[in-house]
């Protein structure tokens, strides 16, 4: 695989067990970048070594934080695995989904597992920019530590291997200037074409406009070309 994947770290992990069959479950879908934040019986973990079953590799480059602050500073998408709701406004999607946007992703990306007891504390999840959750029986909602890891960690190599020979690498999202840019020019058109009617609408309908055009994620490319619609609407060629 040829992506790189993302970065699996367990949160306050209680058990050195069960850290060796996160890895183990890890290195069987191809990820090896484990972090780990302050785990109960300390680091490294007598017991890790055996349950991880070959996975040595994976324990051995396993990096020790004190907070889940410290160890996703230097990603750019994060996601809180958790099967349990909590009462926070963030998107929620499914392993499914968590996959496909990986593949897309051009930044490090992290997924968050919790302690095997408690799950993720609500302060864990806010952290994160997304929460992926996993459809389960609601009258037993508990897997362990290694099925939660590998149920995503699946998903992410079913991603890769389906998309990685096929799906073009996007184009990176353009600077917010450019896209000022194409806004402001958009705004002029519209304006000079007597679009804003009646004119105490005028602050709310603008508002609706940059709030559409922000949602695409626009290339540098891509704006270049709606600029260049926009001029060819107000200077129409010569026929």
């Amino acid at each position: 695989m040829s992506a790189q994947g993302p970065i699996i770290i367990l949160v306050r992990p209680q058990l050195g067990q069960n850290i060796g069959k996160a890895a183990r479950a890890m290195l069987n879908f191809g990820l090896t970048e484990m972090r780990l934040v302050s785990p109960r019986d300390g680091w490294p973990n007598p017991e890790a070594g055996p349950a991880a079953s070959g996975a040595d590799v994976v324990l051995e480059q396993a990096q020790l934080f004190d907070s889940v602050q410290d160890a996703i500073a230097d990603c750019s998408t994060v996601y809180a695995s958790t099967v349990r709701r909590r009462d926070l406004i963030m998107p929620t999607i499914g392993p499914e989904k968590m996959a496909r946007d990986l593949a897309g992703s051009s930044g490090r990306s992290a997924i968050l597992f919790g302690p095997e007891r408690s799950g993720l504390e609500s302060d864990d999840v806010a952290l994160a920019t997304k929460i992926v959750t996993v459809p389960i029986n609601p009258d037993f909602g508990s897997l362990n530590l290694a099925q939660a890891v590998i149920l995503l960690a699946y998903e992410w190599s079913r991603g890769v291997a389906l998309a990685q020979p096929t799906v073009k690498q996007p184009e990176p999202v353009a600077p917010m200037a450019e896209l000022e840019g194409m806004i402001g020019q958009l705004d002029q058109a519209l304006d000079q074409a007597g679009y804003y009617y009646p004119p105490d609408k005028t602050p709310t309908t603008r508002n609706a406009i940059r709030t559409i055009m922000t949602k695409p994620g626009w290339s540098s490319r891509e704006l270049k070309m709606v600029r260049g619609m926009i001029r060819a609407l107000v200077n129409p060629r010569p026929k």
